[in-house]
């Protein structure tokens, strides 16, 4: 199992019009049995906040899962830049 992480760049002037989308795809993925979570850093730049997704113990079909209800949601037009998706692992020493 993995982690998955993604993040994006959101023009503030749009961040109160992306929220709300942003939590109905994460409550459309949780019917979906897919707990998310919705971060942000603290501050601003250049008058973009930088927002996170995190969906802990991540299965292979999760990340086409996540994009395909992220593309439907239309939040695409609100965001500035591409959606940019990582995964992690947990350390274990051998």
């Amino acid at each position: 199992m993995v982690d998955l992480y993604v993040y994006y760049k959101v023009p503030e002037a749009r961040a109160a019009q992306l929220e709300p989308l942003v939590r109905a795809m994460q409550a459309r993925l949780t019917q979906d049995g897919v707990h998310g979570q919705l971060l942000r850093r603290p501050e601003s730049k250049n008058g973009l906040q930088t927002w996170m997704e995190v969906y802990p113990r991540a299965d292979a079909r999760l990340a086409a899962l996540v994009e395909e209800r992220a593309v439907a949601s239309g939040m695409a037009a609100l965001i500035d830049g591409p959606r940019r998706a990582e995964v992690f692992v947990e350390f274990t020493c051998a």
